[in-house]
């Protein structure tokens, strides 16, 4: 009988043991926490892509009585010399820049140097209103080699490696035209303009970093680099002379793509 209530008493033991260890509390190791990307920082990088652009280059003449021209010639030369030069070409520079990250707000400031290639020209030609058979031609060439930009950004961080932004400010170019316009009567007359011009620029684009500090980003630009002006009175027609005035603007679209490198900035820890 006292064997019988000793194990008993062991199988009553060994049961509760088993319940106490279930009901213990269980205890798990804490998941590491990984580093969310932060985009505050200053950051170098180059880009690639293509432009295509219009420049509108426009010469024209007044009429004067002891100049050489008849007046109905004036108009015509105008409608003539009111051309349109189109160009596309591939570009690609530099870019260097610093953002500012609050919350999911990034605001920055960036600059970049770029080949531009811009390169066209147009020949136009007519016939005396005043004269026929004689007649005229107007040509005219436009280029702009490089093109540098100096602009903000704002932007959203959509994923914490994700940002969407908007950008604009200042775009500068040397913009460089040549005109020319002759007859058959062998007349000629020329004009050149040189001009670094000072236009805006405006555009959007997504950037998205890719670890270690480097990141790609997808960008579109609007160029509008203005209008500039130059007046000639170089006509070889002896004694008789005419001002002539000569004007070329230029605009531009860009797509391109790039990658940068972004020199330290915090890292935030997240779960």
């Amino acid at each position: 009988m006292k064997k019988f209530l000793l194990a008993v008493a062991s199988v009553v033991l060994g049961t509760v043991s088993a319940m106490a260890a279930d009901l213990a509390p269980q205890y798990t190791k804490a998941p590491a926490m990984a580093p969310s990307y932060n985009w505050t920082g200053f950051y170098v990088g180059a880009n690639v892509g293509g432009q295509w652009g219009s420049a509108d280059p426009t010469t024209s003449t007044v009429f004067s009585p002891t100049g050489y021209f008849a007046a109905s010639s004036v108009p015509a030369i105008a409608a003539v010399g009111a051309q349109k030069v189109n160009s596309s070409s591939v570009t690609g520079g530099l870019t260097a820049g610093y953002n500012w990250q609050v919350n999911q707000a990034v605001f920055g400031l960036e600059g970049d140097i770029n080949y531009f290639g811009f390169k066209g020209g147009a020949t136009g030609s007519a016939v005396y209103p005043c004269c026929a058979p004689f007649s005229f031609a107007v040509s005219s060439q436009v280029s702009a080699d490089w093109l540098a930009t100096i602009r903000g950004r704002i932007g959203f961080v959509a994923t914490p490696n994700w940002l969407i932004y908007a950008t604009g400010g200042a775009a500068i170019a040397e913009v460089r035209s040549n005109f020319k316009f002759t007859d058959t009567f062998t007349v000629t007359e020329s004009a050149a303009i040189r001009d670094t011009r000072v236009g805006w620029t405006a555009g959007v684009g997504s950037e998205h970093a890719i670890g270690g500090g480097w990141s790609l980003k997808a960008e579109y630009l609007y160029v509008d680099l203005g209008r500039s002006t130059a007046t000639s009175t170089n006509l070889t027609a002896g004694a008789l002379q005419n001002v002539f005035t000569h004007s070329v603007d230029l605009k531009s679209n860009i797509v391109r793509v790039g990658v940068n490198y972004k020199f330290g900035g915090p890292v935030v820890a997240r779960y």
